[in-house]
């Protein structure tokens, strides 16, 4: 397989994963607090998970184009990678409504 597939593919995952993001961005609307705060309790999860998919993805854009061969263990390997970047966005979203409890919940959160 060319290494441009892969590539390819890969932008197309961090693409999406970056873009869900934003789809989560969502306000409750009047008659729910000051929007101030409703937007400022989205905002920290939403920048950390956009940066570290951000950063990941420079890394891989770094680490792709040092590859000379790609074989089906480095798609599978790859694959692994990308499934943990989409999981970043639910990752950090639920350690940031669990963080301020403080109990059993908020340390399974943690660990995710």
């Amino acid at each position: 397989m060319d290494r441009s597939r892969l590539e390819a593919f890969s932008d197309g995952v961090f693409a999406v994963a970056i873009t869900l993001l934003a789809l989560d961005l969502t306000v409750e609307g009047p008659g729910h607090g000051p929007l101030l705060d409703q937007l400022y309790d989205k905002w920290p999860a939403f920048l950390i998970s956009f940066f570290t998919i951000g950063i990941i993805w420079v890394n891989h854009h770094a680490l792709v184009r040092s590859i000379v061969k790609v074989d089906r263990t480095l798609l599978f390997v790859n694959l692994m990678l990308l499934l943990f970047v989409v999981l970043i966005p639910f990752a950090t979203g639920t350690e940031a409504d669990y963080f301020p409890h403080n109990d059993r919940d908020a340390q399974l959160a943690a660990v995710l």
